[in-house]
C-alpha cells in the first residue's frame, strides 16, 4: 500500500515537473506560438467551407484557394479599415494619458478643497494607465497583423490536411476502424462556437462603432473592432471594450457623454450576452464560469490579448480530451457547468 502511495505521488510530482516545463516554453515561445494557435483557430473556421465546396465536386485545391482569398480579403479589408486609426491612436496615446491624468489630478483638487482627503487615491490610481492598455492592445494586434502572411500560409497548409486527417489518425493509432469521436467533437464544439461567437462578436462590433461614430468619438472604426475581439473574451471583455471609448468621451467632451458611452455599451452587451448569445449557444459551451473566468486569465498570463481572445476555445479542447482520458475523467466534469437535473 505504501509502495503504491509512493508510486501515485511520484507520478504526480512527474506531471506536475512536465507541465511546468511545457508551460515555460509556451511562454517562452510566445513569438511563435500565438500567431500558429491563431491560425488553428481560422483553420478550423475555415474547415467546414473547404469540405463543403469539396462535396460540391470542386477540387481540393480549388476549395481551399476559394475559402483562403475571401479570408485575405476580408483580412485585408480590416488592415484597410484600421489600419490608419491604428497608428493615429498610437501616436495620440501619450496625449491621451496626459490630459485624462489632468482631469483625475483636477477631480481630486477640487474633493480635497471640500475638505476631503484623498491624496492616497493620487497615489494609487493611475486612470491613463487604462489608455496605455488599450495601447498596448493596439500595439499586439498589430503585431499580429504584421504576420498575417504567416498566419495565411499555416492556414492553408492546415486546410490542405483536412480531409486527410482522419485517415492519419486511425494510422498513427494503428486502427484503421478507431473511434475518432474524441477529435470529431473537439472540432464540433469549437466550430460551433466560434461560428456562433463570431456572428454575435460581429453584430456586437458594428452596432457599437456605429453608436460611438453618432456621439463622435474619435476613431469609432477602432472601437468597433475592440468591440468585436474583445467580445470573445469571457466575463471582462465587454467591458475591457467599452473602458477606451468611455475614457476617449471623457477626454473629448466631458462626464454627460462619457455615461451616454457607457450606458450604450452596457445596453449593447446585455442585448447580445443576455439574450442573443444564449439562445444561440444553448448549453454548446460545456464550461462552469470559474473555469471560463481562469482560463481567461491563465491564457491572458501565457499570451496577452491574444491568449484571452482564444481562451474559451483552448480550454474547451483540454476538457474534450480529458472526457475521454480514464486519468483525468473527473477533472473534466469539475470543469464542466452544472449538472442537468433530471
Amino acid at each position: 500500500m505504501v509502495a503504491e502511495s509512493d508510486g501515485s505521488a511520484t507520478r504526480l510530482l512527474g506531471i506536475a515537473a512536465a507541465l511546468v516545463v511545457v508551460l515555460a516554453g509556451m511562454k517562452a515561445a510566445e513569438e511563435f506560438l500565438v500567431p500558429l494557435a491563431l491560425a488553428c483557430f481560422l483553420a478550423v473556421l475555415a474547415a467546414p467551407a473547404v469540405i463543403w465546396l469539396q462535396s460540391r465536386r470542386v477540387p481540393e485545391m480549388g476549395a481551399v484557394l476559394v475559402v483562403v482569398v475571401m479570408m485575405g480579403g476580408l483580412m485585408g479589408g480590416i488592415v484597410a479599415l484600421v489600419g490608419g486609426s491604428i497608428n493615429a491612436f498610437a501616436d495620440a496615446v501619450p496625449r491621451y494619458q496626459a490630459r485624462l491624468d489632468e482631469l483625475f489630478s483636477s477631480a481630486v483638487d477640487l474633493a480635497e478643497a471640500q475638505g476631503l482627503s484623498l491624496g492616497m487615491l493620487r497615489d494609487a490610481i493611475q486612470p491613463g494607465a487604462a489608455i496605455g492598455l488599450a495601447g498596448r492592445a493596439v500595439g499586439q494586434f498589430a503585431s499580429v497583423l504584421s504576420n498575417a502572411a504567416l498566419v495565411m500560409l499555416t492556414v492553408v497548409f492546415i486546410l490542405f490536411e483536412v480531409t486527410v486527417i482522419p485517415a492519419k489518425l486511425r494510422l498513427a493509432l494503428g486502427d484503421p476502424d478507431a473511434d475518432l469521436g474524441r477529435f470529431t467533437k473537439v472540432v464540433d464544439e469549437v466550430n460551433a462556437y466560434v461560428v456562433i461567437k463570431t456572428y454575435v462578436s460581429a453584430a456586437t462590433g458594428i452596432v457599437a462603432g456605429v453608436f460611438v461614430a453618432v456621439v463622435g468619438v474619435d476613431f469609432p472604426i477602432l472601437w468597433g473592432l475592440f468591440a468585436f475581439l474583445f467580445n470573445y473574451v469571457p466575463n471582462i471583455g465587454s467591458i475591457m471594450a467599452a473602458i477606451p471609448p468611455v475614457l476617449l468621451a471623457l477626454i473629448q467632451f466631458g462626464p454627460g457623454e462619457a455615461a451616454v458611452v457607457a450606458g450604450g455599451y452596457t445596453a449593447i452587451n446585455l442585448v447580445a450576452g443576455n439574450v442573443v448569445e444564449p439562445r444561440l449557444m444553448g448549453n454548446k459551451l460545456g464550461l462552469s464560469t470559474l473555469i471560463i473566468f481562469l482560463s481567461l486569465l491563465f491564457w491572458g498570463w501565457l499570451w496577452g490579448p491574444i491568449g484571452m481572445l482564444l481562451s474559451v476555445p483552448l480550454t474547451m479542447i483540454v476538457k474534450i480530451m480529458m472526457e475521454h482520458s480514464s486519468q483525468f475523467r473527473a477533472v473534466a466534469v469539475l470543469m464542466g457547468g452544472p449538472p442537468k437535473s433530471d
